[in-house]
């Protein structure tokens, strides 16, 4: 049975859908000039706020030296971000200098639209934490799409970068243990503070 921030996380992308479809598409024919496939993924510049309020200059206002970002694009991915976050606390615990971060990302909609879906989502989920964690990105999705060499917006996707956006490991889908030992030893060659074996599942 899914919990209560389960079920609004569902109901505002779903809210979200319906609403961003309104939006008239005449700028999707934007893109990078230069896309960044031909010097590899990076998390580009992007302002955003979390559901807490707080401005984020992105990637440089991300908080750890390695960050796990999930990006998902569909209300029904929520599922499958979910499946990453009951594993986070335990990166936490072997690496000081992780941090994760849930990414909703939205082709930018108007003001009132926005408003209304942080609104929403902001009143849904009672946990703090959550709530400061979860930054919705309202973007022109082609270039970011571009810079993260992201093919196919059906699938989750997730990033560990550092301060200035250098994608250090990616991964996509749900959290299996393959995706695991993967985020463990990327984490474990970048900061080299422990041994892997040390690490249980």
């Amino acid at each position: 049975m899914h919990d209560w921030s389960y079920t609004v996380k569902i109901v505002t992308w779903t809210i979200a859908s319906l609403l961003v479809t309104l939006i008239p598409s005449f700028e999707q024919g934007l893109a990078a000039a230069a896309p960044a496939h031909s010097r590899g993924a990076h998390f580009p510049g992007v302002k955003a706020s979390n559901l807490e309020k707080r401005d984020f200059n992105l990637p440089a206002d991300f908080e750890g030296d390695r960050n796990l970002l999930l990006v998902a694009f569909e209300r029904e991915q929520q599922k499958d971000v979910d499946t990453w976050l009951r594993e986070m606390k335990r990166f936490e615990e072997i690496d000081p200098g992780f941090h994760y971060y849930e990414l909703p990302t939205i082709q930018r909609p108007n003001a009132f639209m926005r408003w209304f879906i942080d609104t929403g989502m902001r009143h849904g989920i009672p946990d703090r934490k959550a709530r400061e964690r979860t930054i919705t990105l309202y973007l022109e999705k082609q270039p970011f799409l571009d810079s993260l060499l992201i093919a196919d917006q059906k699938k989750i996707y997730a990033f560990l970068v550092d301060r200035e956006g250098n994608v250090l490991w990616r991964s996509e889908g749900v959290f299996d243990e393959t995706n695991g030992a993967g985020l463990r030893g990327a984490l474990g060659k970048i900061a080299n503070e422990w041994p892997l074996c040390s690490v249980s599942n």
